[in-house]
């Protein structure tokens, strides 16, 4: 029996978002975790080795529940959105450790800016967790709009 397109995309955004919270926080070292915010070569080398784990994680997880429950997503899409998981996040966690800059007092990171542009820079000053909240609100609103485009091109 054929998965409807809706279907596929609520199974998509549920796997996507458990492999999210399995690769973000248990299977990314340490090292990464602290570095892949450092400006140059070595921030983004650790942030690239983070965003691999984390979008092998990720297609681990699609590909088990893509066979397990048959949801028959095309592989095309499915690795589409995965490109678009991955580029996503790299493109937040380069801000890693820094939400709490200031750019009007020094150079930061395209997101950090846009926060502060967006209102948000007395709460990322103030609040130590608001940086962390801001970077998975990203991550979760990038992966809702990934599984869309994992979920499009299925058999139904």
């Amino acid at each position: 029996m054929p998965t409807s397109r809706a279907a596929r995309y609520a199974a998509t955004y549920a796997i996507l978002t458990a492999a999210h919270e399995v690769a973000d926080h248990l299977v990314q070292v340490d090292r990464d975790a602290t570095t892949k915010g450092h400006p140059g070569s070595e921030g983004r080398a650790a942030c690239l080795r983070h965003v691999a784990s984390y979008t092998l994680t990720q297609a681990l997880a699609l590909t088990a529940a893509n066979r397990g429950l048959r949801l028959g997503l095309n592989t095309r899409w499915a690795l589409a959105g995965l490109a678009l998981s991955a580029a996503t996040h790299y493109a937040a966690d380069r801000s890693g450790g820094r939400w709490a800059e200031n750019p009007k007092q020094q150079p930061t990171t395209r997101l950090v800016r846009a926060a502060h542009a967006i209102g948000k820079g007395e709460w990322l000053t103030h609040d130590p967790q608001a940086g962390y909240r801001i970077d998975q609100a990203w991550h979760k609103g990038w992966i809702a709009i990934a599984a869309g485009v994992a979920a499009v091109g299925g058999t139904a």
